[in-house]
């Protein structure tokens, strides 16, 4: 699998990664070896997992298969801090926390250090500065390779990433957003995705598939056994990408893999992994069949009259002030 660059820093990572969330809780750990071997015999580096997923499971599960099932070395470990079970606050991203949270991952992780440490998102209750310290000092101590945010707007990201870049030597330069994105969620690219690419900050869009509905599993009001969309738990995360609207750019991706003799979820996959600005789109395949046909995109590309019609139909209402507000 071909690799890149992770926003303008020195860290490659495969152009695919691999996500977590399930696992520890509706992926067990033989379907996660099998999950995480099939990944990395295709070339696959980048493994994204939060400290919050099944409250510590995933991150547990994932250090008892790395190092033996595939080498340390092979595998740039994302995790994520900040997300907290409180009902009374959702994230708290102060710096006593966030070190503190660290330290659990990598006991979890059954490592000395995670080569992509994240905010999970931004904390309203805690000054910027203070969460950014935090991530210096994580890096600085060699706990962490490199640092990242998840689900920050335009300016959280912005003013992140000017604060470090403005100061002095060792603020640490961020190298990654994490950030929903897909045909059926293209709002990052009114504020994010430009803020990203003015900064040198790589996208590792999450849900690249809509949540499992691009991959036509859905069409025809079906909710197959076993899906996302069937689950009790999980039936509220997939509900809103399940309308009207949703549905015609379900049916061109149809339209369009039928064309190429591909599968939906290719055509799905191939058009947010060659966005520009996006580093690698994190798969959360449950299966190894999943896993094994998104991974068969490596040499797949999009004739640009596709690229056209797909970016047409499932293209976001931005008027002011993204457009010339002159001519509005």
């Amino acid at each position: 699998m071909n690799l890149r660059h992770l926003g303008r820093t020195g860290l490659r990572v495969s152009r695919l990664g691999l996500g977590t969330l399930t696992w520890g809780r509706d992926t067990g750990e033989q379907e996660a070896a099998e999950l995480l071997k099939t990944f990395w015999e295709a070339g696959g580096t980048l493994v994204d997992t939060a400290d919050v997923y099944a409250d510590g499971g995933a991150e547990y599960l994932l250090g008892r298969l790395i190092g033996g099932l595939v080498p340390r070395e092979d595998v740039v470990i994302a995790t994520k801090a900040g997300s907290v079970p409180d009902p009374y606050r959702r994230f708290d991203c102060s710096r006593g926390h966030l070190l503190a949270a660290l330290d659990a991952s990598l006991e979890r992780l059954n490592t000395d250090h995670v080569d992509l440490w994240q905010l999970h998102a931004y904390d309203p209750e805690t000054p910027l500065e203070e969460t950014l310290q935090a991530l210096d000092a994580a890096v600085s101590s060699g706990r962490a390779r490199y640092a990242g945010v998840s689900n920050f707007c335009g300016w959280q990201l912005a003013k992140a990433a000017a604060w470090q870049l403005a100061g002095p030597d060792g603020r640490v330069r961020l190298a990654s957003t994490q950030m929903e994105y897909s045909l059926l969620q293209r709002g990052v690219e009114r504020e994010v995705l430009p803020a990203a690419l003015d900064l040198g900050v790589g996208l590792l869009p999450s849900s690249p598939l809509g949540r499992g509905v691009l991959t036509g599993k859905y069409r025809e009001g079906a909710l197959p056994p076993g899906s996302r969309g069937a689950s009790e738990r999980l039936a509220p995360f997939v509900a809103p990408y399940l309308d009207e609207a949703a549905g015609r750019i379900v049916d061109a991706v149809a339209i369009a893999a039928d064309g190429l003799a591909v599968t939906p979820l290719q055509v799905a996959l191939v058009w947010v992994r060659d966005r520009p600005g996006v580093a690698a789109p994190i798969l959360g395949a449950r299966t190894g069949r999943q896993l094994a046909e998104a991974l068969s995109v490596e040499d797949l590309s999009l004739p640009d009259e596709i690229l056209r019609a797909l970016d047409d139909v499932s293209a976001p209402v931005h008027h002011y002030p993204d457009h010339d507000w002159s001519s509005l």
